[in-house]
């Protein structure tokens, strides 16, 4: 008896139409990595301590930053997919995304990176890195060190290297008496 479906519902169509269908399902909607539009972002808790994100140009803090990369794929605070090896990290409070200079305290060594996610959630910690960020810091095998992290406007150049995921160009090394200022203000900042 000859089917009542039209002959494209039959046969290897019907699978060929089903596949894009099954596909579209059953994955996350990733933002395209861009720098607009910037979200700051609502108050927020975590842990019982309140955040506040807001717009800080002038941000300049010293702390602790540690490394995260195990959440590969998984869907940033800006709607992006984490990418371990990108040039990233997560900030609690600076708008997403945003741009930061981190020097780590005891090499000296500056990096550029971009801030589109939120945390860390840990005491004393005010940066959580990417494994790419981490890496190209030298901060990898021990796993956090004290920094600065200073929010910057860098060129359209350098902002659309670490929107491919790539290293921006090199940064100056900071001097030895900026840098014993710094660790300097990082004890006093924490009460030593």
């Amino acid at each position: 008896m000859p089917s009542a479906l039209p002959s494209i519902c039959r046969g290897p169509w019907l699978a060929l139409l089903a596949v894009p269908l099954l596909a579209a399902c059953g994955g996350k909607h990733f933002r395209p990595v861009s720098d607009t539009p910037v979200k700051i972002g609502k108050p927020y808790m975590v842990r019982g301590i309140r955040y506040t994100p807001a717009e800080d140009p002038d941000y300049d803090a010293v702390g602790y930053a540690s490394w995260y990369g195990n959440e590969s794929g998984n869907q940033t605070a800006n709607g992006e997919r984490f990418r371990p090896k990108g040039i990233t990290a997560a900030h609690t409070t600076l708008p997403l995304p945003s741009y930061v200079e981190v020097t780590a305290l005891d090499t000296g060594r500056t990096i550029l990176l971009r801030i589109n996610d939120r945390g860390p959630f840990s005491r004393g910690r005010i940066l959580d890195l990417s494994r790419g960020a981490a890496e190209q810091l030298g901060i990898r095998t021990q796993g956090y060190a004290a920094v600065r992290v200073r929010r910057v406007e860098p060129p359209e150049k350098d902002r659309a290297r670490l929107r491919d995921g790539k290293p921006a160009r090199e940064r100056p090394r900071a001097s030895a008496v900026e840098l014993a200022n710094l660790r300097e203000r990082l004890a006093l900042e924490s009460g030593r």
